[in-house]
């Protein structure tokens, strides 16, 4: 199927999204590793289509937290904390791609989303990045929990090895207690929706290019697993081992590897057209 009939397919849908969207501020936060990273002139734009990131408590465990909200402090609502990683160059990085690869309206900024505000359900797409970091509390998870079984979708991505899946799982635990995370086979239709993604690889963070261990902890085999509803539709897709986020990051930079990116991106156009089709 062509990605100008998919996008036909749900224009009537994002129609109504991009009302509520419109009426939603735009707000920023500082980041782990950006404070001032400049803002596009059409940031202001509405738009059909918003990258929407997940924001969250870190767990005890977090090591790229500096917000001062690991013991329990609210901090991460600030910024600073394991939410930001990678924000907002790659989130900013990646919306270009996506203007350019497809034919959706999408804003040039993105939004950063917390679970208690009450908004959640204003965008049907949600990212999160070191997941294995996360700590939901019990009325965040039961917020995402219907924000999912409602018809969103949630892309997780760059964490690594076996003792952060346990935190992940942790977390997923609250969420859904009663699915498991299950392992996507090629014939996976997330895999297929605009580019045909058999040849899947582990991405590598900019922080591993060049090195003799480029992945962290035990993580040195890449997963692509996810979690479906009752209908067989894909809630949650779940990036293991591998660091997208850092392929949309340095995306513009001589140094990182193109092969990375090339992969990253299709692996997000893909996720996006997905979510936004099923």
């Amino acid at each position: 199927m062509t990605l100008w009939k998919l996008l036909c397919g749900f224009a009537g849908a994002l129609t109504f999204a991009a009302a509520l969207w419109a009426t939603l501020p735009f707000r920023e936060y500082p980041g782990i590793e950006y404070n001032d990273f400049p803002l596009p002139p059409d940031f202001q734009e509405k738009t059909e289509w918003v990258f929407a990131r997940l924001m969250y408590p870190p767990a005890p465990t977090a090591r790229f937290d500096r917000s001062g909200s690991r013991s329990g402090g609210s901090g991460w609502k600030q910024g600073y904390s394991s939410w930001t990683q990678d924000y907002p160059r790659a989130d900013r990085h990646f919306v270009l791609a996506v203007r350019r690869l497809t034919r959706l309206h999408v804003r040039s900024v993105e939004q950063p989303v917390n679970l208690d505000d009450g908004d959640a359900y204003d965008w049907p797409w949600l990212y999160a990045v070191r997941t294995g970091e996360w700590k939901l509390s019990d009325s965040q998870a039961r917020t995402l929990r219907e924000y999912l079984l409602r018809g969103g979708f949630l892309m997780v991505d760059d964490f690594w090895g076996t003792p952060e899946w346990q935190v992940f799982e942790e977390t997923m635990r609250k969420v859904f207690p009663d699915r498991d995370p299950v392992e996507l086979p090629n014939a996976e239709q997330i895999f297929h929706t605009v580019y045909d993604l058999d040849d899947r690889y582990q991405v590598v963070g900019a922080w591993g290019v060049g090195s003799f261990r480029p992945y962290q902890n035990d993580g040195d085999t890449p997963y692509w697993r996810g979690i479906y509803d009752d209908r067989g539709r894909l809630m949650v897709a779940i990036v293991m081992n591998s660091d997208l986020g850092d392929s949309w990051e340095y995306a513009d930079d001589p140094f990182y590897p193109e092969k990375y990116s090339a992969l990253g991106i299709r692996v997000g156009v893909n996720y996006i057209i997905y979510g936004m089709t099923h």
